[in-house]
């Protein structure tokens, strides 16, 4: 609240010369400032009605039966006009991905995406799966003397194992162990029912973990690239953002001194 003191001849009395002048200054200040202020809250009072009266007549002006291309990509949802995406747009992000790169670092991200990586690994040991993406598939060259045996050559008899191991490139038995030793493990069905829906399980886990590896890959790279976007150095925006992958910028090479 504002108090301006008016002038007092009980107040100039006892007062000097300097510091009546002084004083009646600095009033002269507050009847200034209390004037603009009052001013400028008169004016943006003023242009706001201002405003909402013209929208509102343009409202009335308006026919309700006149076509605009926006009409095409917008509709009213409570009363909203919400946009809606044209067919063929990607989603930048998802809604999980916004979330943590509101609320987490990057070395956070980082560490998870390291954390599942190991994860991953171990379960590719216990399951053996050798052939999984990412790694080169197993190659074995045999070398035969002519084309003859190259058409004759039979691997089962040569690596001296049953056909229906041929396949496989870890616990392959030859023939002679076949013979000579029992099966070791599981031979009743309701046993290997319930060994393969473990590993049918264990595979869904490991599905599961990958998924979420490549995804915190993903949001890595678009905190990083935020990040890099603070360089002040030329840009150019060479492809988008989208749920699978961060946009691409090419930058300015700037020498070094």
């Amino acid at each position: 609240m504002l108090i301006l003191v008016t002038h007092s001849p009980l107040l100039n009395c006892h007062m000097s010369h300097t510091a009546r002048y002084v004083w009646s200054m600095y009033r002269f200040d507050l009847v200034a400032d209390l004037y603009m202020l009052c001013f400028d809250l008169f004016s943006d009072y003023h242009k706001k009605q201002n405003t909402l009266a013209a929208l509102h007549k343009k409202t009335l002006d308006k026919n309700p039966d006149e076509f605009y291309f926006k009409m095409v990509s917008s509709q009213l949802k409570d009363g909203v006009h919400v946009a809606n995406k044209a067919k063929g747009t990607e989603e930048e992000n998802t809604e999980e991905q916004r979330k943590v790169m509101r609320t987490q670092d990057i070395r956070y991200v980082e560490m998870k995406r390291v954390a599942e990586g190991k994860k991953i690994e171990r379960l590719k040991s216990e399951l053996h799966l050798l052939d999984a993406d990412g790694k080169q598939k197993n190659g074995h060259t045999f070398y035969l003397d002519s084309k003859q045996e190259v058409a004759d050559f039979d691997l089962a008899s040569h690596l001296d194992t049953a056909p229906e191991l041929v396949d496989r490139v870890y616990n392959r038995p030859t023939l002679h162990t076949l013979e000579s030793q029992t099966i070791q493990g599981a031979v009743e069905p309701l046993v290997i029912k319930k060994l393969a829906r473990q590993r049918k399980h264990q595979y869904k886990i490991l599905s599961q973990r990958i998924d979420r590896e490549k995804k915190m890959f993903v949001i890595g790279q678009k905190i990083q690239t935020r990040k890099d976007l603070h360089d002040k150095n030329k840009k150019v925006k060479v492809s988008k953002e989208t749920v699978n992958a961060s946009a691409v910028y090419k930058f300015e090479a700037k020498r070094k001194r």
